[in-house]
Order: structure tokens, then C-alpha cells, then sequence
């Protein structure tokens, strides 16, 4: 026994161990949390120039909305340039949505008008960053300080001789609006009005208001941001309150920890000693994730959390299949050495197809996603490069110790297996292990799973075709597609009903399409209005619906450009998706193995989209990510049966199969298969439930397409492609050129991987 292997062994593990205790909480409290997790808001604006011609520096509007931004006191804020005309702005951690909507998008132009609404003065007469607030008589006023006294003082001199002497201080004045119609306001749209009697020759003015000291600190944020020589308008937003972030942050990592424990939990129950192994490079490699994803600045999301916890099902996978390759070995009379040598070279190519395919997805969703599926692709990526380094890398490196230094060659139960059923090869006995699925005819029962498939993509069809007739629209689209606005209301003290919210938006000239109310004591609802809001009428419903309820109100408005735009890009990235996979596939195999996994992932997708429309679930930006993991997870799935299939093909010496050969060959390929395939789609699915039954609510959807998703995938791979591709073959068998037989050897030879070791 090689004592030194066994100690490098221990200590590894006990290093890795004492790094995930040591390390997994402050990566954790360091993690950058988006707005769905903190709170705050996103805004797309539009932006268009004062004066009709001109042209729009877009640069120097990144840099105007950065200041504005500065002076909200708002950390580590994403502002983005997109397009020509366009700049997204990302808050998190904001705690007044409202304040810092209206100073970054308010245009802050200062003026003096006199009370016919002349203009007197405008804001060239005030000095950069000179506003501060002040208190006269235990009131707040806004101290402004001038940079021209002397214009300033001929201005007010001369007005102090008119017969109507007052000055009107306006911001953000708009042609048509009048001193006359709004001073008999409770609230004027003008900022004060006071009387001058006689000329001001000071360096500083004070502007005094019936001003909240909220509302005085506003204003003198505004002045110091400067006015902006552009206009901007609203084309998408979404605004989620502190409280609600933090409860889905909470509930998404709880769910997210039971469901990585219970992985856990199911491969040492499964693999034994080798689980363990795969138990504590899963732990290293979740933790690797959050610290490098950390590092690059990653803001974490709701979906990008869910993305990490389903990384780490999919990064069990290969770890799954090199330990099923292993006790296949064993099962078929290879000693423990041996076993490990035969199972490590014959997954590693299976392994980097099968997650090549959902890192092409990812860079597809990341290329053209916007917002939290940008975000999604981000974590898809880094888990997908993670799970190569950690659950191929790692897991066989200390497996290899262990194994190599002989405390195993005697211990074949360690692995998992049943010791009864392994052969004694010495003795000529053959291998006689068998599961479940040894005697199943997967091509002959692959009817009934395809008819299942039929019926649902059937019922989804009707279902569609009967709710666009009667006007409810074919498929329940969220505002992100089809535009509009929606308000969620959390935590209400006094009892929500959906009438009376209907009624309070109707008294602010707003109409409800749908009003849904929830919670125990009926403290939650979301309200959706099929019209885009403008700023203006979003910002009276908020406030009336906070004010009565005292509630959090969080709202997310998308106009229809943007909707559009949205449809368009989603199925830019789904058609770019398969392309992508059938290419790839079609190197790395041929092409009817490549048409046939294709075929499967379309299945999959109908097969999500239908029970959508079944079940009148809400279509939103993602499910898009969703439907685009599922295309990486089956093609996944589905490159692990065809790589045996092609592999268990190259094993037969014929020049020409029957029919009836290629039956056998995929049949056989599948039982071979099927374990892996179960325990990959369980450890998968595991943390999707429990981010279903313990995650936030805001990420219910998200997880049960995700749920829907995983079967579909699972089934099509065994039921759908491996069945086309037979199919194909039986019609079109492909005609072979014999092989030399070669002389049978116990050692295993070496497993030669085109681009990795030849």
C-alpha cells in the first residue's frame, strides 16, 4: 500500500473541507445583490434631444446620469449605453425609489419668471454645485449661490419696480403651463413665488417653499447634478422594494442549501466512498462559483441564484458518469484499478460534449440577453467552466490517490456495488449484473412516452386556440412581451381586496385588467394594467396604494417598443441556439445524430410552452433563460446516449446492420445508460423542488418551467432522440468497413480523446 498517496488524499480532503467551512459564509455576506434581491430599480430610458436635429452625445449622458446617480449616494450603480439612443440604469440597494427616479431623470433646468410666465433669468445665473439646504425659522429652504450678482441684481430691480413684483422660480417649466392656473393649486407645479421689493445684490438667494426637508434635499440634489441638455423617457422599469428583496434572498439561499445537502446526501447514499469524494468537490466547486463570480463584479439575481443552485445539479453529472463507468467496470470483472483506469478514459469525452453543449446556450443567452438573463448566462458560464475544473479535475485526482495507493483494491463494496454480482473472470464466469431497465424494450415502449408528449403539445394547441378566441390571448404573456404595467403589493397592514384596488385605480384614471390578492391575511397582491403607465400615473397609483394600505409597492412598467423588441430577441436566441448545437453535434458525431437531438430539443420546448398554456402560466423574460438552459441540459442528456450508442456501434463487426441490429444497439445503449440518466435528472431536479417549496415566490414560475423542463428533457433524450436516430439508421443504414478483430487483453488500453490526448 502506497502510504504516501493515501496521506495526500486525506489532507486534500480535509484542506477542501476546512476551505468551504472556513470560507462559504463571508462569500456569502460579499455577494453583490441585484435589485430583485435588495431592492431598488431598473429603468430603460429613451433619450431624444431638447431641440428637434440635434444629435445626442450618448457618451456625455452616461456621464450626466452617472451624477445624478452620485448624488443618491447609491453604491456600485450599473449605467449602460445600449443602442443609439438609449442607457439603462440599475440601482440596487436603494431605499427611496421615488426620490431617485425624479433626480436622474428630471431634466433640473432652473428659471425666473415673472407672473406672466416671462422668462427672466435661467440657470446660467447659478454656480455648479452650489445648493445646499437651510433652515430659516426651524423650516428648510434651498440656498442656491450666483455666479452673476450683478445680472441677478439688475433682473431684480427691475422687477421690483412692476406693479405684480413677484418672481416665480420654476424647474423643469413646460410651455402651456401658467403662474394664473397653478398658483390656485394646492400643490403648483412651480417651485416658490415670492414678492421682491427691492434689488438683490447677494451672493447667495434662498428659494423658500412649503418644502418637506425630503423635498428641499431633492431640489438642491438637483441643482448640483446639473440641468441636462436631453430629454429622457421611460421604455421599461421595474421597482422592487427593500423588504421584498430581502425575503426572496433569504428564502432562494435556504432553498438553495437544503436542495445542494440532499445532492449530497443522494451520491454518498448511491457511489459510497467515491460519493463522498463528488459530496466534497460539489461543496468546493459551489463555493469557487459565489468567490469567482464575486470577483468579476457579478451582481446576483433571483434567476442567477437559481442558476448556480441547477449548475450544481448539472456539475454532478459528470461525476455521475464517470462513477457509473466505474462500476460498470467492476461489474464486469475488472479489478479496482483497472476500474477506475476504464472508467476515467471512457466518460471524459462524453463529460466535454455534454458540457461544451450547454456552454454554447450560455454564451447564445449572454450575446443577446438583456438584464437578469444576461446575469443567468453569466453564472451558466462560470458554473459550466467550474464543474470541468472541480468535477472532472478534482474528483479524479482524489479518487486516483485513494485508488493508487492500493486501500481500495480489496474494498469493491465501497463503491456502491453489490460484491455478489461481480464475476470471477479467473473462473470463466461471465457478467451477470442486471437493474431494472436490463430487459426493457426502450424502442418498442417509446410509443406511449411520445403519445404522452403528443397529447400535452395537442392540449396546449386547443387550449391556446380556445383562449385567443375568447380574447384572453393565446398564451398568458407578462408585460416584458407583451407591454403594459404591473404592481406588486407586499406587506399591506390593512387587508387587501381586489375590488377596492380596482376602484382606487379607477379614481386615478387608471384601469386594472387583472387583480390578484394573496397572503394569509390578505396582506399581498399584484395588480396588471395591459397599458404601459406613464410616469406621471404610475407614481399617483404607488403613492395612493402605499398611503391606504401602508404597504410596499413595487411596479414595473414596459412599453410596447420594448415588448417587441423582447419576442424578437427570444427568438433570435432560441434559433441561434439549435444552430449552434446541430453544428457542433454534427462534428463531434454525424449529422443524423445531430438532426435527431434537435428534434428533442424542440419537443422540449413545446413540451414547456404547452403546459404554460394549459396552466395559464405568465410568460416573462425568464422563461426564455429557462427554455435555453433546457436546450443545454437535454442535448446534455442526449450526447451521453448517443456517445454509447456510437461507441457500443463501433464494437460491431459487420459490414452492413439489419434492422434489427440497430434495435438491439440502441436498446442496449439505453439500459446501459438509463441509471446515469435517472440520477442525473434527480440530483438536478432536487434543488428545483426545493427552490419551488422553500425559494421566494417571485421565482415560482421560473422554477416549475425549469421542473417542466428537466422531464421533458430527460424523456426526449431517451424516448425521442435515441428512437429518430434509429429510426434514420433503420431506413438509411449506414455501410461500414469491417474491422480487424483485435487480440482481447485484461489491461485496459488507453481511451484516445481527438484534441485532448491523441
Amino acid at each position: 500500500m502506497n502510504k504516501r498517496r493515501l496521506i495526500v488524499f486525506f489532507v486534500t480532503m480535509i484542506t477542501l473541507v476546512g476551505v468551504v467551512l472556513g470560507f462559504t459564509k463571508p462569500a456569502i455576506h460579499d455577494m453583490n445583490l441585484g435589485l430583485d434581491l435588495r431592492g431598488g430599480f431598473e429603468i430603460l430610458y429613451k433619450i431624444d434631444p431638447l431641440k428637434k436635429g440635434e444629435k445626442v452625445d450618448m457618451a456625455a449622458v452616461s456621464s450626466a446620469v452617472g451624477k445624478r446617480v452620485d448624488v443618491l449616494g447609491v453604491s456600485e450603480p450599473d449605467i449602460s449605453v445600449e443602442g443609439d439612443n438609449r442607457v439603462r440604469v440599475q440601482l440596487a440597494g436603494v431605499k427611496n425609489n421615488e426620490q431617485a427616479r425624479k433626480v436622474i431623470s428630471s431634466n433640473a433646468v432652473l428659471t425666473f419668471r415673472d407672473t406672466n410666465d416671462k422668462l427672466l433669468m435661467d440657470s446660467s445665473v447659478l454656480k455648479d454645485g452650489g445648493a445646499s439646504v437651510g433652515y430659516v425659522d426651524g423650516k428648510p429652504v434651498v440656498q442656491i449661490k450666483i455666479a452673476n450678482p450683478q445680472k441677478f441684481y439688475e433682473v431684480t430691480d427691475k422687477l421690483s419696480k412692476e406693479p405684480n413684483n413677484q418672481m416665480v422660480i420654476w424647474l423643469d417649466y413646460k410651455k402651456g403651463q401658467s403662474y394664473a392656473e397653478e398658483s390656485k393649486k394646492a400643490k403648483p407645479a412651480y417651485v416658490s413665488a415670492a414678492s421682491v421689493e427691492e434689488g438683490l445684490n447677494n451672493d447667495s438667494v434662498q428659494i423658500t417653499g412649503n418644502f418637506s426637508e425630503e423635498e428641499a434635499k431633492n431640489l438642491a440634489d438637483l441643482l448640483n447634478s446639473g440641468s441636462l441638455n436631453f430629454k429622457m423617457k421611460e421604455l421599461y422599469s421595474n421597482v422592487v422594494s427593500p423588504d421584498l428583496g430581502a425575503g426572496s434572498f433569504d428564502k432562494t439561499i435556504l432553498a438553495g442549501g437544503i436542495g445542494i445537502l440532499a445532492i449530497m446526501a443522494l451520491l454518498i447514499i448511491m457511489y459510497r466512498v467515491p460519493g463522498i469524494v463528488a459530496s466534497v468537490a460539489v461543496a468546493a466547486y459551489t463555493l469557487a462559483t459565489l468567490l469567482l463570480y464575486n470577483a468579476l463584479g457579478g451582481v446576483f439575481t433571483l434567476s442567477g441564484i437559481a442558476a448556480l443552485v441547477l449548475g450544481v445539479g448539472m456539475a454532478v453529472d459528470s461525476s455521475v458518469i464517470t462513477m457509473e463507468r466505474i462500476k460498470e467496470a467492476l461489474y464486469n470483472g475488472r479489478s479496482v484499478r483497472q476500474a477506475y483506469k476504464e472508467g476515467t478514459h471512457k466518460s471524459l469525452s462524453t463529460i466535454m460534449d455534454s458540457q461544451l453543449t450547454t456552454l454554447i446556450s450560455a454564451i447564445i443567452l449572454y450575446a443577446f440577453g438583456t438584464g437578469s438573463v444576461k446575469g443567468f448566462a453569466t453564472m451558466l458560464m462560470i458554473s459550466t467552466i467550474l464543474t470541468i475544473i472541480f468535477n472532472v479535475t478534482i474528483v479524479r485526482f482524489l479518487l486516483g490517490q485513494l485508488i493508487n495507493s492500493g486501500y481500495m483494491d480489496n474494498k469493491k463494496s465501497w463503491f456502491g456495488i453489490k460484491v455478489q454480482d461481480v464475476p470471477n473472470l479467473a473462473k470463466g464466469e461471465k457478467p451477470r449484473h442486471k437493474n431494472f431497465f436490463s430487459n426493457f424494450d426502450f424502442v418498442g415502449n417509446a410509443k406511449y412516452a411520445v403519445t404522452i408528449s403528443i397529447i400535452v403539445m395537442v392540449l396546449g394547441l386547443g387550449c391556446a386556440i380556445f383562449n385567443g378566441v375568447s380574447g384572453k390571448g393565446a398564451m398568458n404573456l407578462g408585460i416584458e412581451f407583451s407591454s403594459g404595467s404591473k404592481l406588486t403589493v407586499t406587506e399591506a397592514k390593512h387587508a387587501l381586496n381586489d375590488k377596492e384596488l380596482t376602484d382606487l385605480l379607477a379614481k386615478q384614471d387608471v384601469t386594472a385588467n387583472h387583480v390578484k390578492v394573496s397572503g394569509s391575511h390578505d396582506e399581498n397582491a399584484v395588480i396588471e394594467i395591459n397599458k404601459a403607465m406613464s410616469e406621471k400615473e404610475r407614481s399617483k397609483v404607488v403613492e395612493a396604494i402605499a398611503h391606504k394600505y401602508d404597504a410596499d409597492v413595487s411596479d414595473a412598467t414596459v412599453s410596447p417598443v420594448v415588448g417587441h423588441e423582447l419576442v424578437k430577441n427570444a427568438i433570435i436566441m432560441s434559433l441561434l441556439s439549435w444552430l449552434a448545437i446541430l453544428i457542433y453535434v454534427s462534428v463531434r458525431f454525424k449529422f443524423d445524430y445531430a438532426i435527431s437531438g434537435i428534434v428533442a430539443l424542440v419537443h422540449d420546448v413545446l413540451i414547456v410552452l404547452s403546459v404554460f398554456v394549459i396552466f395559464r402560466l405568465e410568460v416573462n423574460t425568464d422563461i426564455i433563460a429557462v427554455l435555453l438552459t433546457i436546450i443545454g441540459y437535454s442535448i446534455n442528456d442526449s450526447i451521453v446516449c448517443f456517445d454509447r450508442i456510437r461507441e457500443n456501434l463501433k464494437a460491431i463487426n459487420k459490414n452492413k446492420l439489419s434492422p434489427e441490429d440497430y434495435r438491439n444497439l440502441v436498446n442496449q445503449s439505453l439500459r446501459e445508460t438509463i441509471v446515469r440518466s435517472i440520477v442525473t435528472s434527480v440530483t438536478t431536479m432536487i434543488p428545483v423542488v426545493c427552490l419551488i417549496f422553500f425559494g421566494s415566490p417571485a421565482i415560482f414560475t421560473f422554477n416549475i418551467a425549469l421542473l417542466v423542463g428537466l422531464i421533458a428533457g430527460t424523456s426526449s433524450s431517451i424516448f425521442v432522440a435515441a428512437q429518430l436516430w434509429y429510426l434514420i439508421r433503420k431506413k438509411h443504414p449506414e455501410v461500414r468497413k469491417p474491422k480487424k478483430r483485435l487480440l482481447e487483453v485484461d489491461e485496459v488500453q488507453e481511451h484516445i480523446i481527438p484534441g485532448i490526448n491523441d
